[in-house]
């Protein structure tokens, strides 16, 4: 059984590598203000970013699906980690040695699965591309590129190698690295044979498929001899790092790029995408081994930030095939902000062969935005019929109407609905009009409509509803008190140090929502505000620690990422919520005071009713200070 990671080395790791620079592996992160980045959110589908960075904390947080935490959190969510898995992942990133409290530190027995999987996966690349390099056996596989037009160089660039055509080449230099043969079946470099593990990919010339953070996950494999009877391309299996619906080959490569110009190029194949980077179309990406589905839109989004700008464009080739994979990739159109477009090189040639047949400058021209997907979508459907006859031409609205009802722009859903009643040669154009408009109408009604605009965090609390918390008054902002134990927590958390020392005096009681009440007994808990001023970073794992459950912990990194709501924040305004919380609290206290004195009226035992009676002229007094003096009356 694994050993218990050393709480030092943790929190090394935790110091050692930024958040922002992890995240931003994943997906696109701008300027949110006060320091903060945001970013379309990893774990829900949303449109507007919900989804914010605190680099100075070290904390993210989602306003939308309430997920946050630190950097470990995040790769252990992102990336289905356990903890020590994801602490490994990060601390080899940072080339930190880590250290096992229970039996000493042993990597070939204490690392996670994961883990293993993908360290087996990095040497079965970098074996493969020496064999490739230097192997006389793969001439067949070197004369295979240089015919396709990728040099060494190219083959370098992209990682590709070549598995020789034994049974266990492989299997056995993997045994010989220490990893087992469980392992490597599991990893599906290998496959059960005859007499124990044989390897999987025999013959053939591999290309290494990334996840978006660069790490080995599979491999696509193309057969290059006769003998062989497998498929002309065969990949890794399904396993626990391998998930073909959601990886993209070429994403490690392109995703700068891809963030940076608002744009994606979506091609067939292997050495489509690489006919595309070579020829300066560093966004190009590919499916790997499956059509293009939500998932792969789901990684794009993240990149493109769904800005108005965005474009995706789809090369497919000219064929029947080609035709049906863009009609697929159109029913997922609505799922992108972002416009798609659809290019298919002259004489139906994929970008590897107009690369070799015209150059590097009809690659980049072939992927230069020119037809809309729906426009192709429409002249796929419009074609299908006889439209010299009344019953083609309604049969054709039939099933092309829809099509441009989906079209996201309405100004253009008007005009495009013009041009189908052309093209399907009715002349009457407002019955085609009013059809689509319907149908559109239609759409929206059964919640096709689209996400609500993003809301601010105030005004996503302003229901009751609107998330989980523990038991007590619900959170509507709008109520100041509510509003205003927020913003103190809020500066307790980030900014300890215009807080301190008056806020350790607050008690529990203080804060009338439970929620709240609970942040602020974690904080006490973690050493009060005055560890924050010590020691900042540590001060908000400790917070988070602190947290009695979930919710609250997910309160804590809410209230340390969210913005306050001043853009000058000062010993002033930190002054005044300090008052204005401890003011409310101390005439909630003399009311409670002044019940009881009701309560017990001229009858109640003269002691008590003194006592009683003093406590009660004593906060009067100390409220009218507060009033008079502020912060300098705490």
């Amino acid at each position: 059984m694994a050993g218990r990671i050393n709480d030092e080395d943790v929190k090394a790791v935790r110091d050692a590598v930024p958040i922002d620079a992890v995240v931003s592996e994943y997906l696109q992160l701008r300027n949110a203000g006060g320091g903060n980045l945001k970013g379309l959110c990893p774990f829900h589908d949303e449109k507007s970013p919900s989804f914010q960075v605190s680099p100075s904390k070290g904390l993210f947080h989602c306003f939308g699906c309430q997920e946050g935490g630190d950097t470990i959190t995040f790769v252990m969510k992102v990336d289905h980690l356990s903890f020590s898995e994801a602490v490994e992942r990060l601390a080899a990133q940072a080339g930190i040695t880590l250290r096992y409290e229970e039996g000493g530190y042993n990597p070939a027995h204490q690392r996670g699965e994961r883990i293993r999987l993908v360290e087996a996966h990095k040497i079965a690349a970098e074996w493969y591309a020496e064999q490739l390099a230097t192997g006389p056996e793969a001439d067949t596989g070197r004369i295979f590129l240089a015919e396709r037009g990728f040099d060494q160089a190219a083959a370098v660039h992209f990682g590709v190698g070549y598995s020789p055509q034994g049974w266990d080449h492989l299997t056995r230099y993997l045994r010989g690295k220490g990893f087992t043969d469980k392992e490597l079946l599991l990893s599906g470099l290998a496959q059960e044979g005859r007499r124990g593990p044989i390897d999987r990919f025999r013959g053939r010339l591999m290309w290494p498929i990334r996840d978006i953070g660069g790490e080995v996950v599979g491999f696509g494999a193309r057969k290059l001899y006769e003998a062989d009877n497998g498929p002309k391309y065969l990949n890794t299996p399904e396993t626990a790092i391998y998930k073909k619906s959601q990886v993209l080959y070429g994403i490690d490569l392109a995703k700068k790029d891809i963030a940076k110009a608002s744009r994606a190029v979506v091609v067939e194949g292997y050495t489509d995408v690489m006919a595309c980077h070579l020829a300066g179309v560093t966004t190009a990406i590919a499916t790997c081994g499956t059509a293009f589905g939500g998932d792969h839109i789901k990684i794009l989004r993240r990149l493109l930030m769904d800005n108005g700008s965005a474009r995706v464009i789809f090369t497919f080739d000219g064929d029947a095939a080609g035709q049906k994979a863009a009609l697929r990739a159109f029913e997922d159109d609505q799922k992108f902000a972002a416009e798609t477009y659809i290019a298919i090189a002259p004489d139906g040639m994929d970008p590897c062969d107009l690369r070799l047949a015209k150059g590097d400058e009809a690659v980049a021209d072939l992927v230069e935005p020119r037809t809309p997907l729906f426009e192709f979508a429409l002249r796929q459907v419009v074609g299908r019929y006889d439209l010299d006859t009344p019953a083609g031409r309604a049969a054709a609205l039939d099933e092309a109407a829809p099509i441009v009802a989906r079209i996201k722009n309405s100004g253009a859903q008007h005009e495009v609905a013009v041009e189908l009643a052309g093209m399907l040669g009715i002349l009457d154009t407002q019955f085609v009009v009013k059809r689509v408009a319907q149908l559109a109408r239609w759409a929206r009604d059964r919640g096709g409509k689209g996400p609500a605009p993003a809301r601010t965090p105030q005004q996503r609390y302003d229901t009751p509803a609107a998330r989980p918390t523990p038991p007590g008054p619900a959170l509507n902002l709008r109520n100041p008190v509510y509003a205003t134990e927020r913003e103190l927590l809020k500066l307790a958390l980030q900014r300890p140090e215009l807080v301190a020392p008056a806020f350790d005096a607050y008690g529990v009681d203080e804060f009338t929502a439970a929620s709240y009440a609970a942040v602020r007994q974690a904080v006490m808990d973690a050493g009060g505000v005055e560890y924050g001023v010590q020691d900042p970073q540590e001060y908000l794992v400790r917070v988070r620690e602190a947290a009695p459950d979930d919710t609250v912990r997910a309160m804590v990194t809410e209230l340390a990422v969210e913005a306050i709501m001043r853009r000058t924040v000062d010993e002033a305004y930190a002054g005044e919520q300090l008052v204005w919380v401890r003011r409310r609290a101390v005439d909630r206290r003399i009311h409670e005071i002044q019940i009881t004195l009701t309560r017990l009226g001229t009858n109640g035992d003269p002691a008590h009713l003194a006592a009683v009676q003093n406590e009660l002229w004593v906060l009067q007094q100390y409220g009218q200070a507060l009033r008079e003096r502020g912060a300098a009356a705490l």
